[in-house]
């Protein structure tokens, strides 16, 4: 995997354009990746209701559980698939709405110096080897991509969000993307 710095985009991978992105704020530098975990409905996976919420289509009427998160207007930069396929949505150069309400290390507003990556997945169901592959390649095309990320600078969505937020879950094993990160060494 490679990223196009001056387009923002990972080469190689299904690209879907979100509307919820905008610019970062002049200045702010890419330090921070946070991983998530979603699934839609919750605890069910595949189909095309992620593309959908992250692109503003999603049908609230399609299950009871839309019409909570239908309004939403959310985006991540990447997501993972639970095979291990990758659709990104918006370039990594401009903000997506993925963090909401959070801080980390004092800084507040998340969203301005992160990339959000999605898991396909869900708190209690662990992760498919295919996503951690995925995932830490992706990983480390951003640390070539952008010189301030790097392994220590990857946190769970649970960490800029505490108390509102859960994911990527105690299923999510990160002893396990850290020995996949130390190999490409």
């Amino acid at each position: 995997m490679k990223i196009d710095r001056e387009t923002g985009l990972l080469g190689g991978v299904r690209w879907v354009s979100s509307p919820n992105q905008d610019e970062r704020p002049a200045g702010v530098e890419l330090d921070l990746v946070v991983v998530h975990g979603i699934s839609l409905p919750p605890g069910e996976f595949g189909g095309a209701w992620i593309d959908a919420l992250f692109t503003n289509v999603l049908d609230p009427g399609a299950h009871p559980y839309f019409a909570e998160v239908a309004h939403l207007r959310v985006s991540a930069h990447v997501l993972v698939r639970r095979r291990g396929e990758v659709t990104q949505y918006v370039p990594f150069h401009r903000r997506a709405w993925h963090a909401g309400r959070s801080s980390y290390q004092g800084r507040p507003d998340v969203n301005d110096f992160s990339v959000g990556i999605e898991l396909e997945g869900a708190d209690e169901v662990p992760y498919t080897a295919a996503q951690y592959r995925a995932l830490a390649r992706l990983l480390r095309a951003l640390f070539a991509a952008y010189p301030a990320l790097a392994p220590n600078r990857v946190v769970g969505h649970s960490a800029v969000a505490p108390g509102r937020k859960t994911d990527p879950g105690p299923a999510f094993d990160w002893g396990r993307l850290r020995k996949l990160l130390d190999r490409a060494k």
